[in-house]
């Protein structure tokens, strides 16, 4: 069975969370080697200290979870992110700009493409597809591609709905290669994991990922 950690960015964003959940995800992550950990901005500095000597990514969030904070929120959020010791960047983008058919989305994403690019560091977009048509996110595919970011990704985890499948696929057939896809809300089993891997994803943002990697262990020795 393919191995999904290489997928799996074991995800920890509930707004009540507490230093004893942090602790217990770090610990997690270096017992099942998930590809990445996504923590609050707060968290950052701790998790990557925690994480220093494992080849995990440390994730974090920027303009989280709607985006119409100024971009020069989020350019400082970003570089406050990464002198944290963040490695890659889940960034929300403006919706309400893009709603109101304004060229600003791209701007504020190249911008920050090159905040991250310049320190070495990955860009993701959190294109919020639950609020969006199938032509607009094909356009939104358009606009983060020409701006330079390096993945296209579903959902915050707090919008009306979180990954499908179809919009996995359809933003797959409108990326270019280089520009990963990354499938996150409500991602809680291991078929689920393969289905969205087998649809065209990248990365899987998940908070069930312990579960998740529990039960590809049963499924094996079966």
């Amino acid at each position: 069975m393919l191995d999904v950690r290489k997928y799996l960015e074991h995800t920890l964003l509930k707004p009540d969370l507490t230093d004893y959940d942090i602790n217990a995800l770090v610990e997690q992550a270096k017992v099942s080697q998930f590809v990445g950990v996504c923590v609050p901005p707060f968290w950052v500095k701790k998790v990557k200290r925690e994480l220093q000597d494992e080849n995990i990514q440390v994730v974090t969030v920027v303009g989280f979870p709607l985006g119409y904070q100024m971009t020069e929120t989020k350019v400082f959020e970003t570089q406050q992110a990464i002198k944290n010791g963040a490695d890659e960047i889940d960034v929300v983008w403006s919706l309400s700009a893009y709603k109101s058919r304004m060229n600003w989305p791209k701007i504020e994403l190249a911008k920050l493409s090159s905040v991250c690019h310049e320190e070495g560091k990955i860009l993701k977009v959190i294109i919020e597809t639950a609020l969006l048509s199938d032509e607009e996110k094909v356009e939104a595919c358009k606009l983060c591609s020409d701006a330079g970011v390096d993945y296209v990704k579903t959902s915050t985890g707090f919008s009306t709905s979180g990954a499908q499948l179809e919009d996995i696929r359809l933003m797959r057939e409108n990326l270019p290669s280089n520009v990963g896809v990354k499938a996150s809300g409500g991602i809680k089993t291991l078929d689920q994991v393969l289905d969205f891997i087998q649809a065209g994803a990248d990365r899987i943002g998940t908070s069930s990922g312990v579960d998740i990697l529990k039960e590809m262990a049963e499924r094996v020795e079966k």
